[in-house]
């Protein structure tokens, strides 16, 4: 197969080395994926494997059978029709469109994962999606269909025709016909026998990229929260040195709680209570180290799930050709994921409430310190935050709707073959759409922090907040008179991106 390869700025990704999140980030754009010696030599094992059992007339699950609740039928003799045999039943996806970003990283997890040399594929399959990501080339993949457990296979299957040259796909952002997005891409379509195909699309690998990059998102607006909790406190002229005594968080016992509270420690140093507060704040201030911890607690343990999922063989059956074993079992169901999302949901959703009650508590002069209502500059004649709360609220409403579980939601299936599902591609998908609203809300507390400045609140009197607050100011102008806030809020939530960016590691590590 041949590309027009962009040159990389930074290393491949090498499909050698454990996979992280931020090569699925890198992998939205022209990046070349890296297949070793190695990786191809455990691929042509594999495969090798698979060609000695069928020769041996061994039964291998979507080789020689039908799939699914009609695995006690045979298949089709012919190796390109058992592929066709294989997709065409799954073309039954409905919906708008996955974004091209997590279909993308879809596509990485699901290279590295047949990269690992026990699904049996053909090299040319591992080739063929590799050379995909030296390009702009998308598969489009439909939103529903999914149950998270003999893998994705609806949307994996929309993917795999994609990259046959049928259906649809996006390349350089438009969506056209496969074919003539392959051709103009450079890209051979891939050609497939049954077990290839079946390789393809019996794998997690959506419900896994989602969830990762859904963490990676959540993860960002819980520093930007810890961010504007602290620039909160001392603009308020809140005290600081109650709440987050190391003493009190330590007494706590729960180490995510001590860790925000050292964080935020770090950021209001050298602020200086106005002595004008109550002596116990409101919860959304007081405990904020106890919220933000439980949920540090609760993403520490996403992060062990989509780091076993990003190592993980998701697939049936497996090959392992030094013990001649070809074993059929459940790999390719999506539990551990489906449970990490749901916990981005509940934690998505408790961060968005955070932050909205911080944003009603700026805007309130009661509790405010008697600031105008809604930071209005002239209230009455000019309403300030009001629009931006209503569409925070909104948010937040939207937000909290989404966040019942989704991973127990089993409904059986298939005639009873998959009498159990985890249901995690909703999940992960779901939680993708929460991670983008919480973002959002983010953004307009941070609008109303700056407003709030200028309409008679205290400069911050910690360098690190007050360093926070010339960035914003120097995007967001003063309300000042009243204006659409829609993209300030979108400008606010890529700078607190910006400043809440974690440190980078090498590009790419063994």
């Amino acid at each position: 197969m041949t590309t027009h390869t962009a040159p990389d700025a930074v290393s491949p990704i090498d499909l050698a080395c454990p996979l992280r999140v931020a090569d699925l980030r890198r992998a939205a754009t022209e990046v070349t994926v890296y297949i070793a010696a190695e990786v191809r030599d455990r691929v042509r094992r594999s495969r090798d494997h698979l060609r000695a059992v069928l020769g041996d007339n061994r039964q291998v699950y979507g080789a020689t059978t039908g799939f699914g609740a009609l695995v006690g039928f045979a298949g089709r003799d012919d190796d390109a029709d058992q592929c066709d045999n294989t997709l065409a039943h799954l073309g039954a996806g409905q919906g708008p469109d996955i974004d091209p970003e997590v279909v993308r990283a879809a596509m990485l997890v699901r290279v590295w994962s047949l990269g690992q040399g026990t699904s049996g594929v053909s090299l040319r399959v591992v080739e063929g999606l590799a050379a995909m990501f030296g390009t702009t080339f998308v598969p489009a993949m439909p939103r529903l269909g999914s149950v998270g457990a003999s893998g994705d296979l609806i949307p994996l299957a929309y993917a795999t025709q994609s990259l046959r040259g049928r259906g649809w796909a996006y390349l350089d952002g438009d969506r056209r016909p496969a074919a003539e997005a392959l051709a103009t891409a450079g890209l051979t379509p891939l050609r497939l026998d049954g077990r290839d195909a079946l390789a393809l699309v019996n794998g997690t690998s959506l419900t896994t990229a989602a969830t990762a990059l859904a963490l990676d998102d959540i993860r960002r607006a819980h520093r930007a929260a810890q961010l504007l909790s602290c620039l909160l406190v001392d603009v308020l002229g809140c005290d600081p040195g109650q709440f987050l005594h190391p003493r009190l968080l330590a007494a706590y016992g729960h180490p995510g709680a001590a860790d925000v509270g050292a964080r935020m420690r770090e950021c209001l140093a050298g602020a200086v209570p106005s002595g004008g507060r109550p002596l116990q704040e409101a919860y959304s201030i007081r405990c904020t180290p106890q919220l933000l911890g439980a949920a540090e607690d609760a993403l520490r343990y996403v992060d062990g799930v989509v780091e076993s999922d990003l190592r993980s063989v998701s697939d049936n059956p497996l090959f392992f050709p030094d013990d001649d074993l070809v074993l059929h079992g459940g790999n390719f169901f999506g539990q551990p994921a489906a449970f990490a999302a749901d916990v981005l949901a509940t934690v998505a959703a408790q961060l968005g409430n955070l932050v909205e009650r911080q944003l009603d508590l700026l805007v309130d002069p009661v509790r405010n310190g008697g600031l105008p209502p809604m930071l209005a500059a002239g209230p009455g004649r000019q309403h300030g935050l009001q629009g931006a709360q209503l569409a925070s609220t909104a948010m937040v409403a939207e937000i909290r709707r989404q966040a019942t579980p989704a991973g127990m939601q089993s409904l059986p299936t298939n005639l009873h073959n998959q009498d159990v599902v985890p249901f995690g591609t909703q999940a992960a998908l779901r939680a993708v759409d929460q991670a983008r609203l919480l973002r959002l809300i983010c953004g307009t507390l941070a609008v109303g922090l700056r407003q709030a400045v200028h309409v008679g609140a205290r400069t911050p009197t910690a360098p690190a907040c007050g360093a926070v607050l010339e960035r914003l100011a120097e995007i967001v102008p003063a309300i000042d008179p009243d204006r659409p806030l829609d993209a300030d809020v979108r400008r606010a939530a890529d700078l607190l991106d910006l400043l809440t960016e974690p440190p980078q590691l090498p590009a790419s590590a063994g």
